[in-house]
């Protein structure tokens, strides 16, 4: 009886330290998502410039809300979106404190290039869609404005759709770019190689255009602009795998060489 007691305590301590860390997670995405709400209006101020931009200097824009309540969820959303951006460090640290005591230094350390890569590319990847696909993409849609059939075309867009679309972009291009640190990790874990991936490469072509056509609205711009990354961040990811390899074949010729001599 009390080996089955024994064998259960550690279960039993992980599980606590387990919720300890979640509690953490959400006591830090509490509170940041009480500080975003109080500066919600100045930060869907910033997620408005590519529309502001599209529109012009000078021109009458207008975000319009058709809801009495629409107005109140956007900023709802708009503190809970940037909360969890803001929260982020905070998350992944607790979630790898959980993890890293179960690793060896020597896995810890392979880890570690892509705990810093993951931040780093969906950083790139949304900095992407909002300084350059959003701008043009919105400056694309708004030039059907105009006179259809002696009746005015005019874009009023909804605040709630318009902060829908925005995410969209911004999800869209973070996920996709880490695209690399899904394939090393793959190839890391030996589940494929190198020389598969390249095979698959006029497949990759493809999907990585399927894929932009539906995560991003249907204009050519956005789907082109996430595609050709996508189709580059292969293509980078394969040369790392091929850097890595050589690296490993030098050390190992390296060892032998010790042996002999």
């Amino acid at each position: 009886m009390n080996g089955v007691d024994e064998s259960k305590a550690p279960l039993l301590e992980h599980l606590l330290e387990l919720r300890q860390r979640l509690l953490w997670c959400i006591a830090a995405l509490a509170v940041t998502f009480g500080i975003c709400l109080y500066f919600a209006d100045d930060i869907f101020g910033l997620l408005v410039q590519p529309l502001t931009h599209a529109f012009g200097e000078g021109a009458d824009g207008k975000l319009i809300y058709t809801k009495l309540y629409e107005a109140f969820f956007v900023e709802i959303k708009v503190a809970l979106f940037a909360a969890f951006f803001v929260s982020f460090p905070i998350i992944a640290n607790q979630l790898w404190a959980f993890v890293a005591p179960g690793l060896y230094t020597q896995e810890k350390r392979a880890f570690l290039p892509f705990l810093i890569a993951t931040p780093l590319l969906f950083i790139a990847g949304a900095a992407l869609a909002y300084f350059v696909v959003m701008p043009l993409a919105f400056t694309y849609f708004l030039k059907f404005e105009g006179t259809t059939g002696g009746l005015q075309l005019e874009a009023l867009p909804a605040a709630g759709e318009y902060l829908s679309l925005v995410m969209q972009f911004i999800l869209a291009f973070g996920i996709c770019f880490l695209l690399p640190v899904l394939l090393l990790l793959l190839n890391r874990a030996g589940l494929v190689s190198r020389e598969q991936l390249a095979k698959l490469r006029r497949y990759m072509i493809v999907a990585s255009f399927a894929l932009a056509a539906i995560l991003t609205p249907p204009d050519i711009i956005s789907q082109f602009m996430l595609g050709l990354p996508l189709i580059l961040l292969f293509e980078a990811s394969l040369l790392i795998m091929r850097i890595t390899e050589r690296k490993k074949k030098k050390a190992v010729a390296g060892g032998a060489d010790y042996l002999k001599e």
